[in-house]
């Protein structure tokens, strides 16, 4: 099945302003610990977030290998800036390296996944 330029990018978009509302979001409506901060499910959620997010903006634009290169690294600085941007501004929330560790594997994840699955 085939998609049109527009709605990949549109889906991309989305995405996009789905994960970054949920970043945002203060740390008061986010779940207290329990059993899950014991598996690091939190990493795991960030590491698919990126994953997803890098693999639609490929999948989107359909670049070449130094543009992909070029968008991995957009993706990681995004997820360092969100780290950024909680600690600063977000009520209840605070910088996380582990959190951007997490981001950066998964934008890798979405790299390779791209160019296993997608790119020809």
């Amino acid at each position: 099945m085939t998609f049109p330029a527009r709605t990949k990018t549109f889906l991309a978009v989305l995405y996009f302003l789905f994960i970054s509302f949920l970043f945002f979001l203060p740390g008061s409506v986010l779940p207290k610990e329990d059993w899950l901060s014991k598996i690091y499910f939190d990493k795991w959620v960030h590491v698919g977030f990126f994953t997803v997010l890098l693999f639609l903006w490929l999948w989107a634009l359909m670049p070449g290998k130094s543009g992909a290169v070029w968008m991995l690294a957009i993706a990681i600085l995004y997820g360092i800036a969100v780290e950024f941007i909680q600690d600063r501004f977000i009520p209840n929330r605070s910088f996380d390296l582990l959190d951007w560790a997490a981001d950066s594997c998964g934008s890798f994840a979405g790299l390779w996944l791209w160019g296993r699955y997608i790119k020809k």
